[in-house]
């Protein structure tokens, strides 16, 4: 029997690997060989050896939460109101097996402030290859959308791609960068996605997620930010409730926001606005701290404190916020 168990391992494992080699040049092989194993072994399932060697879509794949709290305190800075409203909302939207409505997020700041790399940590902790998987997908408006005369081929363009995605992976993730460049009306070409309907032409987009990165709103946000300091108040004071109301009319009146009035707000179909704080000096500082760890580097305070005193601050008399963030970090401490 135990000579019986060491053939049937063997065959499998000469199967799996084969389904190594042949995957990169025929599918229909490979399901030849993955049905071979399966048979074998009599308990793996086509789609159990099929997704270690192809990214699969794996609806019922849990959320780590406490992977994602950790992600967001450790290397996200400065940022309290998103890590909180984040982790709430991507914790309660994946728990609740039978949403309603897409979740769908709109990030405003300026640049420098964290949006986009928020968005590559959802992205990660939602599908494990990141930006690089198939089932995340992200636009940037000056590069996919770049001419106003096309702004009704962009819109069928739009609905095609995400119906056809999320028709293929119903937990689909769309990234759209630089909101603020988008043309007015594009973006609500994807109304009828992100509504209260159980379908859309046959498909549910229920458990998708939409993510909006915008610069507009930051001047909004960057004078809520000032008065508290003035008044001599902690930027953690700073709630929700303080920014989210001020900010949706703001970009909604906006007609450089991408969503200058837009459906999605009319129709309350953006469920957070997120407000991402400007940076002070002591944040750029653990920006450089955390960028030299990630190089494998020594952490030199002579150089955290050399590049951090590079950034440009304002306002003009009280210099109190770094005036492109975190954003330069990376290539000024190419020069140390």
């Amino acid at each position: 029997m135990l000579q019986a168990g060491w053939l049937r391992g063997d065959a499998v494992l000469a199967l799996l690997l084969a389904t190594r080699v042949v995957a990169a040049f025929e599918p229909i092989t490979v399901g030849i060989a993955i049905g071979a194993a399966s048979a074998i072994t009599g308990y793996l399932t086509y789609n159990d050896i099929y997704c270690r060697f192809a990214e699969c879509c794996r609806e019922e794949r849990p959320l780590n939460a406490s992977a994602l709290k950790l992600d967001l305190e450790e290397k996200l800075f400065g940022q309290h109101l998103a890590t909180e409203v984040i982790l709430k909302a991507l914790t309660g939207f994946k728990n609740n097996k039978n949403p309603k409505k897409p979740l769908t997020l709109s990030l405003h700041g300026w640049a420098g402030t964290g949006k986009n790399f928020v968005s590559q940590i959802v992205a990660e902790n939602l599908h494990p290859k990141g930006l690089k998987s198939n089932f995340v997908h992200l636009f940037v408006s000056t590069l996919h959308f770049p001419h106003e005369q096309k702004i009704k081929l962009y819109q069928d363009q739009l609905q095609k791609w995400i119906r056809g995605n999320v028709s293929a992976c119903a937990n689909s993730v769309f990234i759209f960068d630089e909101m603020d460049k988008l043309h007015p009306g594009i973006i609500d070409a994807i109304k009828p996605f992100l509504d209260y309907y159980e379908q859309v032409d046959g498909v549910s987009y229920r458990k998708a997620i939409f993510i909006f990165l915008s610069n507009a709103g930051g001047d909004l946000i960057t004078k809520t930010a000032l008065d508290f300091w003035r008044a001599g108040r902690k930027r953690e004071d700073i709630h929700l409730k303080d920014l989210e109301p001020v900010l949706s009319v703001g970009v909604f009146n906006n007609k450089h926001s991408g969503l200058w009035h837009s459906g999605l707000i009319d129709k309350n179909l953006i469920d957070y606005f997120i407000p991402f704080l400007p940076l002070e000096y002591r944040h750029v500082k653990m920006c450089v701290r955390a960028e030299m760890r990630a190089r494998g580097s020594a952490v030199d305070e002579d150089i955290v404190s050399s590049v951090a005193d590079e950034m440009t601050l304002f306002p003009k008399d009280e210099k109190i916020y770094s005036d492109k963030g975190c954003k330069t970090v990376q290539s000024r401490l190419d020069f140390h």
